[in-house]
């Protein structure tokens, strides 16, 4: 994805940003070794708001952003696993970039977590946060380590529903029974 791909601040929902911000805590939390109370404060009292807040996220559900952070935190020990499984043989989460092992945490956290969220909104919301870092393999890996676990974790989101013949349509091979079109 090119730069100019990248949203715009004004192209990006409540809930997308809040997304964005959890993802930028989870790695602040990561690196930094901060506290979440600390960082919830901190992106609430000056990313999320005031004289030195980030555009792109000034909008952010700011609930929702709280809720991801505290369920990745409440849940990590289940999630990693859950991640560890579907990284590439020899490949663990902690030997992944710190951003994207964020994503991917943020992502698992809204599967395990937030049933109100369909799978495939989760899903497809957190590869486009990680377009918003990453222009090259990583929106591929969050879509098929994500897909992977969703399909494991919410089966009855992916079963296919039987189809249903509208109430007007005839079974093959069966006469026409509106007698207006006999001739």
């Amino acid at each position: 994805m090119m730069a100019e791909d990248k949203p715009k601040p004004s192209e990006i929902t409540a809930r997308t940003a809040a997304r964005i911000a959890a993802v930028q805590a989870l790695y602040q939390m990561d690196m930094a070794g901060t506290d979440l109370n600390d960082v919830i404060a901190e992106f609430l009292n000056e990313r999320l708001s005031g004289d030195n807040r980030d555009e792109m996220l000034a909008g952010a559900d700011r609930v929702f952003f709280a809720d991801i952070l505290r369920a990745v935190v409440r849940r990590q020990r289940e999630i990693d696993p859950m991640i560890d499984e579907q990284l590439a043989v020899g490949w663990r989460l902690v030997r992944v970039d710190s951003i994207l092992r964020a994503i991917l945490r943020g992502g698992v956290a809204e599967l395990v977590d937030r049933y109100d969220v369909p799978a495939r909104v989760a899903i497809s919301e957190y590869v486009n946060v990680a377009r918003v870092f990453f222009d090259e393999e990583e929106p591929r890996v969050v879509n098929g380590v994500l897909d992977k676990i969703a399909r494991r974790l919410r089966t009855s989101e992916f079963e296919k529903k039987p189809v249903t013949p509208s109430p007007r349509a005839r079974p093959p091979g069966q006469p026409n029974s509106n007698p207006s079109s006999t001739p």
